[in-house]
């Protein structure tokens, strides 16, 4: 290595250094104390709390909230859990298909009774002509008929309130739609005025309940929307945790149709009132003692129902997993409007929406995502091979005139402005664009972030593995540390470690980015400024670090996208007569030397 290149690497180790420090400094510490001291903070509320209200008890466990009531049990190839008949509160829910983590031990269990630790839980209700509630959550229903629900086996529930008899008919279906169909009887002699209420409640810190339903999802909340979501007359609405408990709320009506309730980033818990009738939408933060809750509920239209009389009305709740196809099925079979809105598609829903479309048809024929990914690169690639093929000959014309340009600086060093005016001279001449190896930017940026989203938030690529990846929505869990696995501990430990772990804790992927990166480099035009040239050479290795938190589906994209684009630019330059960065260092290494032999 010449001195100079010995230079320009000691600069370039420094300056690598020197962005990891500043990294872990500004970055990830603060992260960390944060944080710490968010969780410091909750320790000292709660302690407050306890001492305000000493006569609190601690939450019993969720079994033995759940032996406190009778119940009904129901199960189906999706769920499983019981219905409390004290309220016909569905209040204990289990996701069997859906795990918390990648060993596939302990199932999702979404819903959990109010009595326990960060209870949530929902059901349909009436109010009386005052506004009051004739029936609510602690009023004990009757089971009539059936035993167990299942989606081939019904059950009827039925309670007596100030001369209304309520027959209820719950049925299930195959995935994770509880249908509640009220058949109310007036049994007095003067006309009843009834409206249908549905609630949602879900107690405790938000945080607490993620952790404890699905471990780690605190770790990336910042970029997915948990909270409110909803459609009510055909508007989305929206309103995150964070202002809840501020005291922000959504208070809206709709006409006809819509929905409302409350989302993580997987799991949707929502009220359908009736989807041909008005009805209002309302959400709140109460505080009592020393629990929490977030209530959605929802009132329907009055309906009046004369003495002796009877109707029947029919409202639902969801409770499961934001699967992209039982969402848009649930869209066509019921006329949910907008159901798959629940998922936070983000600013790019435009190409979120048709990308993930994509995604699930290649990877239905391929076998997999992760084959699916591969392949929707190469239909990008087809898509833009017009535009790509137009840049990467431009970017070839430009490095024709890399020694052109050269001479004109050098030779107008002292005058600026005709330098300037000898080099768009040149252009003019040579018919050469400097822009139009930049268009294909304007589209490669956008699809990145529309495909992180996608493979961020929907939940078909949950725990889809491929190859070594075993999660393709989180980062590659391979790491230098233990030389990929060959060492006997985890690496996570790895990454876990202070500073040291963002060092060693890169996984194969991340590294195979940065080497295809370093290479697609090496084919392009360099810049002709060295201080330009020296901030290219450590992109690589800085995008080697942010690539290793993405998720490896995304990173994934961005190898196999570069080796293609490797393929195609190196094409086009040979076919145009330019010696590329790459062949000069391969003709170095492996090549002819000087004088015609071997070297």
């Amino acid at each position: 290595m010449e001195q100079q290149d010995q230079r320009n690497f000691i600069l370039f180790l420094v300056i690598a250094v020197v962005f990891m420090l500043g990294y872990q400094t500004f970055i990830i510490e603060p992260q960390v104390a944060e944080r710490e001291a968010a969780q410091e903070q909750a320790k000292v509320e709660q302690t407050e709390a306890e001492r305000i209200a000493p006569s609190v008890p601690l939450a019993p466990t969720v079994e033995a909230a759940l032996a406190q009531d009778k119940r009904l049990v129901f199960d189906s190839p999706a769920l499983d859990g019981t219905i409390r008949l004290r309220g016909a509160v569905i209040d204990d829910l289990n996701l069997k298909e859906y795990y918390q983590t990648i060993d596939r031990v302990a199932e999702v269990r979404l819903l959990r009774p109010e009595a326990s630790e960060f209870g949530y839980y929902g059901g349909w209700n009436w109010l009386n002509e005052e506004g009051t509630t004739l029936t609510g959550f602690d009023d004990e229903w009757t089971l009539i008929e059936g035993d167990r629900l299942t989606p081939t086996r019904s059950v009827t529930l039925q309670i007596e309130r100030s001369n209304v008899r309520i027959s209820r008919q719950i049925s299930l279906d195959e995935n994770f739609m509880f249908t509640v169909q009220d058949t109310l009887t007036n049994l007095g002699s003067s006309p009843r005025q009834l409206r249908a209420y549905g609630a949602i409640r879900r107690h405790g810190d938000d945080s607490g309940f993620l952790e404890a339903t699905t471990p780690g999802a605190n770790r990336d909340r910042g970029l997915v929307h948990l909270g409110i979501v909803g459609i009510l007359n055909g508007k989305l609405e929206k309103l995150n945790f964070k202002k809840i408990k501020k005291g922000e709320d959504v208070s809206a009506s709709s006409e006809e149709g819509g929905w409302i309730g409350l989302t993580d980033k997987y799991w949707l818990g929502a009220l359908i009132p009736q989807q041909d009738q008005h009805f209002t939408a309302r959400t709140e933060h109460r505080t009592r003692l020393a629990d929490a809750y977030t209530e959605v509920r929802t009132i329907g239209t009055e309906l009046l129902i004369g003495p002796g009389d009877t109707i029947t009305a029919t409202n639902q709740l969801f409770a499961g997993a934001k699967s992209v196809s039982v969402l848009r099925g649930y869209e066509q079979s019921l006329g949910i409007d907008r159901f798959d809105d629940a998922i936070d598609w983000g600013l790019l829903y435009f190409l979120t929406k048709p990308f993930f479309t994509a995604l699930s048809w290649l990877a239905a024929k391929l076998g997999s995502f992760g084959l699916g990914i591969l392949a929707f690169v190469v239909i990008i690639k087809i898509i833009l091979f017009p535009l790509y093929n137009k840049s990467y000959a431009a970017m070839a014309q430009m490095k024709l005139l890399a020694e052109p340009m050269k001479e004109i600086q050098e030779r107008f060093a002292a005058d600026p402005q005709r330098k300037q005016q000898e080099i768009m001279k040149l252009y003019k001449e040579k018919k050469a664009n400097p822009l139009a190896g930049c268009l294909p930017i304007l589209f490669t940026i956008p699809v990145f972030f529309a495909l992180y989203k996608v493979l961020f938030v929907t939940i078909e690529m949950r725990h889809d593995s491929f190859a070594w990846l075993s999660d393709l929505s989180a980062p590659d869990p391979t790491a230098i540390g233990n030389l990929f696995g060959l060492l006997p501990f985890a690496a996570e430990s790895v990454k876990s470690i202070p500073l040291l772990g963002f060092i060693i804790g890169i996984g194969i992927l991340p590294i195979l980015y940065g080497v295809t990166m370093f290479i697609l480099q090496n084919i392009s035009t360099p810049p002709a400024d060295p201080m330009q040239r020296r901030i290219l050479m450590m992109l690589p290795l800085v995008f080697t670090f942010v690539f290793g938190g993405l998720a490896s589906g995304l990173v994934l994209y961005w190898v196999w996208n570069n080796v293609l684009s490797i393929g195609q630019q190196y094409y086009i330059m040979r076919k145009n007569g330019v010696e590329t960065e790459l062949d000069k260092f391969l003709a170095k290494r492996f090549g002819k030397a000087e004088g015609g032999g071997e070297a």
